[in-house]
């Protein structure tokens, strides 16, 4: 990390302020104890000392980023705001046009929607203008040191992957770039999935998703299409549920077919057809069930396996489905209005997954797995089922089942 304001600084100040010294000895031991797993993997010293050269501090905008990712510390509705913009719905159309040979021939290849591909795109690196610029060895050696026990979990996982990108001489060290979580390149990808895969759309023996917008956008349909993406029904639909909608069938642990929930009374918000009779989906309310409901495919769950958030998910969706041409969601998105406290928040998530309820993880922010726990909680005690997170519910939850 550079320091270059001390320059200005008088000598007197300079010499007052505390040394940070110890801080960089103790970072740069540590990067040293990373070395075993390093050798284990089959790499070389040379290379483990080239990939670290210079790197002496932790990241301190990298520890910043992954404790407010906005998938997680943002509600649905406001996330929605952020990412799905006119200048992004305008930027993707101009896009689409302009890369249609591209987009076409991608599709046929790997029977992707080109309209989620230019989703990603638009979510993960604004259509490649921000593809990011932090180290990526920096960033895992970061995470290890000082993130969260899963993050440092992931960052683990990830470096040998990282030393064989470098290994195989793909990206120079010294530009060997990406996000906070080292994620790279146009549509963002960690180590391990470039690894697994990437690959080389334009044939020029590289799989450059860092310069190459072929080679990234084939390697997103590659990575959805292996994931399970299947092109004949689309991620999903806003819904209106009906009149004395039976509430207890909201969440995933209930799929039918948009012809089952059609006789249930479930219908397209914009009025038209599912036009997928045997597409099978699930109920969701990711803010609520005073915010808009959707009935999501399986293609939903696999843009889930690009970014585990809901929100995330709904947005590339979204965003896909807006450059198509569609509009905007038509049902209001509520306030989240509740009595609890974050404290309180975090114990109702907890005292739910202790019982069986899974919501995702324990976070304070209530999305739709939580909303989905609640509700089930609710049947399964004899409760209204309202969905509706406060501390009247708590209390219940404290007496268990």
């Amino acid at each position: 990390m550079t320091r270059k304001w001390f320059a200005i600084a008088l000598a007197s100040a300079f010499l007052a302020l505390p040394a940070p010294a110890q801080a960089d000895e103790k970072f740069e031991a540590f990067i040293q104890t990373l070395w075993p797993q390093v050798k284990k993997a089959g790499f070389s010293r040379q290379l483990f000392d080239t990939a670290f050269a210079g790197i002496s501090e932790p990241n301190q905008a990298v520890l910043k980023l992954a404790k407010t990712q906005p998938e997680f510390t943002s509600t649905t509705s406001e996330y929605l705001a952020k990412a799905v913009t006119a200048i992004r719905i305008d930027s993707g159309q101009v896009k689409k046009l302009e890369e249609a040979k591209l987009l076409a021939a991608i599709e046929k290849k790997y029977g992707v929607d080109r309209h989620i591909l230019l989703g990603i795109w638009g979510m993960e690196s604004n259509f490649g203008k921000d593809k990011g610029s932090i180290g990526v060895m920096h960033a895992l050696a970061t995470l290890i040191y000082a993130g969260t026990p899963s993050r440092k979990k992931y960052a683990r996982e990830q470096l040998p992957q990282a030393f064989r990108i470098l290994a195989k001489g793909i990206r120079p060290a010294d530009d060997f770039t990406g996000s906070w979580a080292a994620a790279m390149g146009h549509t963002q990808f960690i180590p391990s999935s470039y690894n697994s895969l990437a690959v080389d759309w334009t044939g020029d023996g590289v799989k450059d998703i860092w310069n190459s917008k072929e080679d990234a956008l084939a390697s997103t349909a590659n990575y959805l299409a292996k994931n399970g993406w299947r092109n004949d029904r689309p991620w999903g639909w806003e819904v209106t549920l009906p009149t004395g909608f039976n509430r207890a069938l909201i969440g995933r642990q209930t799929w039918k077919t948009t012809a089952e929930w059609s006789k249930l009374g479930v219908k397209r918000a914009d009025g038209e057809r599912f036009g997928t009779a045997e597409a099978r989906a699930f109920v969701m309310v990711p803010q609520g069930m005073d915010g808009p409901a959707f009935l999501v495919t399986k293609n939903f769950e696999v843009i889930m396996t690009y970014n585990i958030s809901h929100s995330y998910a709904v947005a590339v969706g979204h965003l896909g489905d807006r450059i198509r041409g569609q509009g905007p969601f038509q049902g209001e998105w509520p306030a989240i209005n509740t009595d609890l406290d974050y404290k309180e928040r975090l114990e109702m998530q907890k005292r739910l997954t202790a019982l069986g309820f899974d919501t995702g993880g324990s976070d304070g922010r209530f999305g739709a797995r939580t909303y989905e726990a609640i509700i089930a909680f609710q049947k399964r005690v004899g409760l209204e089922l309202n969905g509706r997170p406060n501390r009247k519910l708590l209390e219940r939850l404290r007496k268990g089942l």
